[in-house]
Parts: structure tokens; C-alpha cells; sequence
């Protein structure tokens, strides 16, 4: 393809890689940003071996790694009894997988810095409110009337609350579901727990989940951080303000009192972010002269922890499908084409899974530790969990023109704080 001028709206994890996939092709790339200064929201994530080998095609493996955390385990027990409820271990299938923690900042850093390096243009300030077609181009619209344009293709990666994924052949917005939960990045604290490199929770039915994932550092030479996330209705959060601070924190320490260190920095409700969760999957993720990637095409709750990771995914696939045909028009089918089979694939099992330990249902929790834990122990059912977190349940690789990352031969150790 010959190279063309190409608009990005938005500058997270999909829209920065996306925008160093497009330059590296050759095209003119501008990055449109609604914030005057782009930043991360939120606290931390986990980079799955799909992710991971993403970041390393774009050769950002190693800046990642110093910074991250390596996550070899996923647990989680009954906050009364204690028993095990979740088990997950990457290694129990071979290859010597393994996820990397990170604070948001870090990762957004690292992929804003090569941005930076690669000379790609971000124009900042901008609420796109839209898509325009005429002679030929795209142009955005703005919420003030302005026009910025013309472009050959505009890729949509504005997040779940996008605002031009209507413009999609076929579109639809998020479900709002029930439950979110309160994040918040505090000081490591170090701890049998917690486990060493491991994802920890504690549940009590599927209407309380308290986690502990330790994120490695937001920046070089800086202090280890975890995220400290709980679990809650949005719709019950000033309720949950006017009982206090102090009432939150004396129900986790009944359930979970290890985490009496990590209580002990939070001070205020407002010291938290509080994320709110939808479900959707576009049909048909692209429309005229438009290419929607990341949370704006699919998004869901972040039990498989697959939402950045999917992201990168996109912005690799489209990225080779745009090298791989002649025209964007082209190429856009086979964007969608790419990853349809693993999305639909994952969104299903984030649907299916999300209530068993978010929601008010009873019963659910019931199955899920009374029969659903002994059986994760009986193979092949520790080998699917661990595909299912890896997010290679259905290669997402070779329909992409990609190939996943030797783990074992020449990869290096991940520093650990």
C-alpha cells in the first residue's frame, strides 16, 4: 500500500501502538487526544504472553520488563474458610509463559516515549465528537464545529466510551454491568499473603472481591507498587462514602486483616478511581474509511484480564492488514476477519465467567466453590485456565501475521523489584 495520511483518535495503549505500526509502515500518522496533556488512568494491568508479544514486536519487550512485575500465579480463596477458589499457573502448560504486571503509567510511558522518539505528531485539546466522508476523505468533527482533516483512513481507539464507533457498519454500545470496583496504587509491601509473583484475591460470595497485584514501578527508581482493588456496585458508591472511610476499611480487615498495611495508606474514598464495567463486541468493528480497535470495539469486565492485551492485538492486526492489501478498503474486511474468531471467543468466556464472581446471585458462588475449584485441579482444566488467562485459548498470532514470543529460548529474566 502506498503510504497515507492517517488520523488516531486517542492516545492509549491501542492508538500509541498503533500509531508506531502505522509509522514504521511509512504513513503519516497524527494522534488526536482529547486530554490537553495525554495520561494513563487507572492503576494496574496485567501484560499477558499475547500483550507481551506485541510490545516486543514493536522492540519494547525490554523497557517494559524493567519496570513490570513477573506474574507466574493467579490465586484466590474464600475470605471465611479460606479454601481455594481460583488456581492458575502459567506453567502448567509448557513454553514457560508468564505475565508481567505493570502500573499504568509505566506502560503508557513507554509507549508514549517511543511516540515520541518515532516523531509522530500528536495534536491534543481535541473531544472528536464524529466522522465525516466526503471527496474522497475522513474528517473529524469536533464538539466545537471544527472540521480536522482530511484523512485517508481514521482509526477509532477512544476507549469504551467512544463516540465514533456509531459510525461502524454495524455498531452497539456497552451493557452496563453491575458491578465495578475501586482501584488504588499504594507502596509494596512484602508478605506470605500475597505470594511473591502472584495475582492474590479474597471473595466472599461473588458480591466481594478484594485483590492484591503487585505492579513493579511507574517509573525508573521509583518505589514498588501494588494495585489494591475492591469490588462494588458503582450505583452504590455514595453509599458506600457517607458510612466513612473507616467502616470500608473495618469490613476488608474482617475479611481479609493481612491487608492492614495497604489500608493504612488510604486515607479518603478520593484517593481511589472508580471503574465502571460494560460489555460489548462490535459486529462489524469498521465502516467507511474507519477502523474502531481496543475497548472502543469489545470491551468487558477484567476477569480474564485481557482488555490491553486485546488492544495491542488489534493494533498489530490491522497494522498487517493494512501492509497486506492494496487499498484500506481492502484491508479493513481483513482487519475484522483477523480477529473475530478470538474476540467473540473471549468476550463469551468473560461473560460467562464474570458472574460467578461478580454478582448477587447465590448459587453461582455455591458451584464455583464447591465443584468448579476441585474440578480447575483435574486436567486438562489447569492447562485451559492457564490458555484462558494466557489469552491463547484461540491463537491470535497467525491470523495476524505474527508469532509469539520464545519464551524460553533468549528470553531474559524480568527484573524483579
Amino acid at each position: 500500500m502506498k503510504p497515507r495520511h492517517v488520523a488516531i483518535a486517542g492516545a492509549g495503549p491501542a492508538g500509541l501502538a498503533m500509531a508506531l505500526y502505522l509509522k514504521r509502515a511509512g504513513h503519516r500518522v497524527t494522534l488526536f487526544e482529547r486530554f490537553v496533556q495525554p495520561a494513563p488512568l487507572g492503576s494496574g494491568l496485567i501484560l499477558q504472553p499475547t500483550g507481551l508479544t506485541v510490545l516486543g514486536d514493536l522492540g519494547l519487550f525490554p523497557r517494559i520488563a524493567a519496570l513490570g512485575h513477573r506474574i507466574d500465579r493467579l490465586y484466590g480463596a474464600d475470605a471465611l474458610s479460606g479454601s481455594t477458589v481460583l488456581d492458575v499457573r502459567y506453567d502448567a502448560i509448557k513454553g514457560g509463559r508468564y505475565g508481567i504486571a505493570v502500573h499504568r503509567a509505566a506502560l503508557f510511558d513507554v509507549l508514549f516515549e517511543a511516540v515520541r522518539q518515532e516523531g509522530i505528531a500528536i495534536d491534543t485539546g481535541h473531544d472528536i465528537a464524529g466522522v465525516e466522508n466526503g471527496s474522497g476523505q475522513a474528517w473529524l468533527a469536533t464538539d466545537d464545529g471544527r472540521r480536522l482533516g482530511g484523512f485517508d483512513l481514521v482509526v477509532d481507539a477512544s476507549g469504551a466510551r467512544s463516540r465514533l464507533r456509531r459510525h461502524a457498519l454495524r455498531s452497539c454500545e456497552p451493557r452496563p454491568l453491575p458491578y465495578g470496583a475501586f482501584w488504588v496504587s499504594l507502596r509494596a509491601r512484602q508478605g506470605e499473603a500475597f505470594g511473591v509473583n502472584s495475582l492474590v484475591q479474597r471473595y466472599r460470595r461473588a458480591s466481594t472481591m478484594i485483590g492484591v497485584l503487585p505492579i513493579g514501578l511507574p517509573a525508573p527508581r521509583e518505589d514498588p507498587m501494588v494495585a489494591f482493588f475492591w469490588s462494588t456496585k458503582p450505583d452504590e458508591a455514595e453509599t458506600l462514602k457517607r458510612a466513612g472511610i473507616a467502616s470500608w476499611k473495618d469490613g476488608i480487615h474482617r475479611l481479609w486483616p493481612e491487608c492492614e498495611p495497604y489500608l493504612a495508606q488510604i486515607d479518603s474514598f478520593e484517593q481511589m478511581t472508580l471503574a465502571r464495567y460494560g460489555h460489548h463486541t462490535l459486529p462489524l468493528p469498521y465502516g467507511e474509511r474507519l477502523a474502531v480497535i481496543g475497548d472502543a470495539a469489545h470491551s468487558t469486565s477484567p476477569q480474564l484480564g485481557q482488555g490491553a492485551n486485546m488492544a495491542l492485538l488489534d493494533a498489530r492486526a490491522l497494522a498487517h492488514a493494512l501492509q497486506t492489501s492494496a487499498t484500506p478498503e481492502e484491508a479493513l474486511p481483513r482487519y475484522a476477519a483477523s480477529r473475530r474468531r478470538h474476540v467473540r471467543t473471549f468476550q463469551m468466556m468473560s461473560a460467562a465467567f464474570t458472574p460467578f464472581y461478580q454478582s448477587d446471585s447465590a448459587w453461582l458462588p455455591f458451584v464455583r466453590d464447591k465443584l468448579a475449584a476441585r474440578l480447575s485441579m483435574v486436567p486438562p482444566a489447569p492447562q485451559l485456565l492457564a490458555m484462558m488467562v494466557a489469552g491463547t485459548f484461540v491463537d491470535p498470532f497467525r491470523p495476524i501475521g505474527l508469532q509469539e514470543r520464545d519464551w524460553l529460548a533468549g528470553a531474559q529474566p524480568v527484573p524483579q523489584p
